[in-house]
């Protein structure tokens, strides 16, 4: 006997979602710029990240655009080579590996230069935890009548971010960090400044890589033709995710962050451990990391934290094997993943041979959570 296939079920909540109109497009964008309290324009990128940032670069590289561009991961590395494809003279400003960046070093490039067009800087990594002096070089590029390009998508959400009062004049954002947000798209929030930048370009129209397209097909006609075809299923998480990040509230989501980087950074101490980036203030809320000792691969101690059940990350770059990451980002800067990532790691070190005073880790962290 055959036997038929199932019914499918007539509604399926992933698959029959109603298409996003306008009326639903422009109020996130809204949204967005009441939260992060900017008069930039949001513009939507369809896609991760990673391609509003190339995004970024094509739209504003043209020949002749002189850029400083501060590297402190390979995030910041892809965006330079970006910027050159289109033709720009870019000084590459390379920190330490997993290492923020000097703000002197930046001063140093700058003024290495008879003139600078735009500098450019990622504000916290989420590669590997370091967290750069933002306000440091905006004023730098301020001093020098530079645009400024910040790659947030990391530290929307988890550290302050105020887009207007630093000078911020393109920032890419990411949801699906701190924000909570989905991964298949990106917001960018552009200045008047940027978007004129842009139009001196030779931009690479019609593109998806061309910001400039996507303002004059929907800013341009006053937000009432959708630019493209939204996917509905990421815009309506984006929604979810905004509905509870004003819920909690952007400083309070920030706060729990914080905190979780303290515990965290707590914890290893306490397991007689040195964080990766040795002062806190250098440091991202986003993740933590912790070394690899030395007689000890990454590999051994991600797997052995996998035998209790946490999944330790690797670091990215050149310090893929020196170091692992503590995830708090987002849901996960909670007590119990933050717990379970010191504990593990303590645990892992402690079956490789290493010592690690588990107790004193664990009322190290739950004392920070302790805190008012």
């Amino acid at each position: 006997m055959t036997t038929r296939p199932p019914i499918p079920d007539p509604f399926d909540p992933l698959l029959d979602i109603p298409p996003l109109g306008a009326s639903a497009y422009a109020p996130l964008a809204d949204r967005l710029q009441r939260l992060f309290d900017t008069r930039s324009d949001i513009l939507f990128v369809q896609a991760e990240a990673l391609l509003a940032l190339e995004a970024a670069a094509a739209s504003l590289a043209r020949p002749g655009l002189v850029a400083v561009n501060v590297v402190t991961s390979p995030y910041g590395g892809y965006f330079g080579a970006w910027l050159r494809r289109g033709g720009a003279s870019v000084t590459d400003v390379v920190a330490e590996p997993g290492q923020p960046a000097e703000a002197a070093a930046v001063a140093a490039a700058i003024a290495g230069l008879e003139n600078v067009d735009l500098v450019a800087i990622v504000h916290a990594e989420a590669a590997n935890g370091a967290l750069n002096p933002l306000d440091e070089v905006a004023a730098l590029a301020r001093a020098a009548g530079a645009l400024l390009v910040v790659d947030a998508v990391a530290s929307a959400g988890g550290h302050p971010l105020d887009i207007d009062a630093v000078g911020i004049d393109l920032c890419v954002l990411g949801p699906q960090k701190a924000l909570g947000g989905p991964t298949g798209l990106s917001m960018v929030a552009v200045s008047r400044r940027a978007f004129a930048a842009m139009a001196a370009a030779s931009r690479p129209a019609p593109s998806l890589l061309s910001l400039l397209d996507i303002k004059e097909a929907w800013l341009d006609r006053g937000r009432g033709a959708l630019p493209g075809t939204p996917p509905p299923l990421e815009f309506r998480a984006l929604e979810a995710a905004l509905d509870r990040l004003e819920a909690e509230g952007l400083a309070a989501r920030i706060a729990r962050h914080q905190k979780a980087a303290r515990a965290s950074r707590a914890g290893l101490r306490a397991l007689g451990i040195t964080p990766w980036i040795v002062d806190d203030a250098r440091a991202s809320a986003l993740v933590t990391a912790a070394p690899v000792p030395e007689g000890i691969t990454a590999d051994d101690l991600i797997a052995a934290a996998a035998r209790f059940g946490v999944a330790l990350g690797r670091g990215f770059g050149t310090i893929e094997d020196r170091l692992v990451r503590f995830d708090h980002t987002g849901i996960r800067a909670a007590f119990p993943p933050v717990l379970g990532n010191v504990v593990a790691y303590g645990a892992a070190l402690q079956a490789l041979g290493r010592d690690a005073d588990i107790g004193a880790a664990a009322a190290a962290v739950t004392a920070v959570w302790q805190e008012d």
